[in-house]
């Protein structure tokens, strides 16, 4: 077995590669499922990732799977490939407790809509990873399983909400995985571990056994998507998980690929935001990912949407005032000591109660911006930053950019955009820090333009070279 720090060859491999290695019968499931178990016992005292295992049963379901392939296991998107799921998303069997006292112990019953996709896709579950608590923060952290650690750098978090996600495949524990993003929690951990996230349109893939539930008004800014080694295994997974489920309320009759644009020719860009400066190697990814754009044919000019600007406060409304009301009624007086709540109160604030008139409001004003916004792009896509820098230590809350100071929210601003608005939007990896960490940069797109906004990714893939492993010993 490798060194703790050492990524196998193997384990270095995207989904799609491992995919068509079983099929030829070069690797078995079996094989892959232990390698990766291998890997979680070598690393996972370190980085926190996991909060169950199912290594007795993933095995078995190996075993079978090789002993009926090639027979019925070829034709399988995800033939054998071992996968993990972010712990808010039901798994038979498994704990479902969002990081919360409210929930310890609880266990789902029945796999959720996307779980049964993957599976018969032929994907091997290993298990769940850990999340925020009740899923609102940017570090992955709570009483019940402690914090998730950045593979890059123990020091660092892997973000959140999904960072235990990020941080197993970043890691070499999974080959890709399921994580879910109402405000960045996809994109934020894939751009600080150096992989690849897709938050699709709410409806083109099911949130169907997401906890909390993606109802009501969080069925709009929510959303359940892929995490993987590169843009090859996001379209692949999203050809798995999308389609019509009746349980969903945003769902739609359409699989991956349907789309109002097709494809995208035309790029707008901009590598920072007026209320949080981005760092000079963040607007350095941006510069090379746009110029690799350019170079392959894409027609990129700087642009930004007018309706960012006014998206963040209807964010805050739907997120955080919304957000709070249903979690202090469920898990009381703690709520609004959250980190995203908290720091909602210590730089938005102070925040008005939410009424049903107030809310009304902002869900009008939020539909005419969602129109304006389509009309504004007429199918280009709009490549930026994901946060205003790399992975941060644990507990921080503030940074100083270009002589700015910098809290927590608007250092994230740069993501809740796509959810207010219902937009499609995919980090791969473009860049580095000064100290090494990974830069991802975002891809945005018009509602259900997935297809235009991978192909936007992959060809910044293809010029910044796309999912490295850590460096050997950032694993201790």
């Amino acid at each position: 077995m490798p060194a703790a720090g050492v990524v196998s060859d193997l384990l270095a491999l995207d989904a799609s590669t491992l995919a068509t290695r079983i099929a030829a019968g070069e690797i078995s499931s079996e094989d892959a499922v232990r390698a990766c178990l291998d890997r979680i016992a070598a690393v996972d005292p370190a980085l926190g990732a996991f909060v169950d295992l199912r290594a007795g049963e993933a095995l078995a379901e190996a075993r079978a799977f090789d002993a009926r392939a090639p027979r019925a296991g070829h034709g399988l998107p995800l033939g054998g490939v071992p996968v993990t799921v972010k712990s808010a998303i039901e798994v038979a069997g498994l704990r479902c407790e969002t990081g919360s006292p409210s929930r310890e112990g609880v266990r789902a019953t029945t796999d959720a809509v996307v779980v049964q996709r993957l599976r018969a896709a032929g994907a091997i579950v290993l298990g769940t990873t850990n999340v925020a608590e009740m899923l609102m923060g940017y570090e992955s952290v709570n009483p019940l399983h402690g914090a998730t650690r950045n593979p890059w750098d123990l020091t660092r978090t892997p973000g959140g909400s999904s960072g235990g996600e990020s941080a197993a495949i970043a890691a070499g524990c999974s080959f890709a995985g399921l994580g879910s993003d109402g405000g960045g929690s996809i994109r934020v951990p894939a751009h600080f571990t150096g992989i690849c996230g897709l938050k699709p349109t709410p409806g083109r893939v099911p949130a169907t056994g997401h906890q909390p539930a993606c109802l009501g008004p969080f069925s709009l800014i929510g959303a359940v998507g892929p995490m993987a080694r590169s843009v090859a295994d996001l379209r692949r997974l999203l050809g798995v998980l999308a389609g019509w489920d009746a349980d969903d309320p945003c769902a739609v009759p359409a699989g991956a690929e349907a789309a109002p644009y097709p494809s995208a020719r035309e790029v707008w860009w901009f590598d920072t935001d007026a209320r949080a400066p981005s760092t000079g190697a963040t607007r350095a990814a941006v510069a090379a990912a746009v110029g690799g754009l350019a170079a392959q044919g894409y027609a990129a000019r700087p642009g930004r949407p007018a309706a960012f600007d006014e998206a963040t406060a209807l964010w805050d409304v739907f997120f955080g005032d919304a957000g709070e009301m249903l979690l202090t009624a469920a898990i009381g007086d703690v709520a609004p000591t959250l980190p995203i709540l908290a720091a909602m109160h210590r730089e938005r604030g102070p925040r008005p109660p939410l009424t049903a008139m107030r809310l009304a409001e902002a869900w009008a004003a939020r539909d005419v911006l969602r129109a304006r916004l389509i009309h504004e792009l007429e199918g280009r896509v709009v490549v930026c930053p994901v946060t205003a820098m790399p992975a941060f230590t644990h507990g921080e809350r503030q940074w100083t950019i270009d002589g700015r100071v910098v809290g927590y929210l608007d250092a994230m601003i740069y993501t809740p955009w796509a959810n207010i608005l219902g937009l499609p939007a995919a980090v791969v990896p473009a860049g580095r820090s000064e100290t090494g960490l990974p830069i991802g940069v975002q891809v945005i797109g018009a509602p259900f333009m997935e297809a235009a906004v991978l192909d936007v990714a992959a060809a910044i893939e293809r010029t910044c070279g796309g999912v490295v492993p850590p460096p050997p010993g950032a694993i201790a």
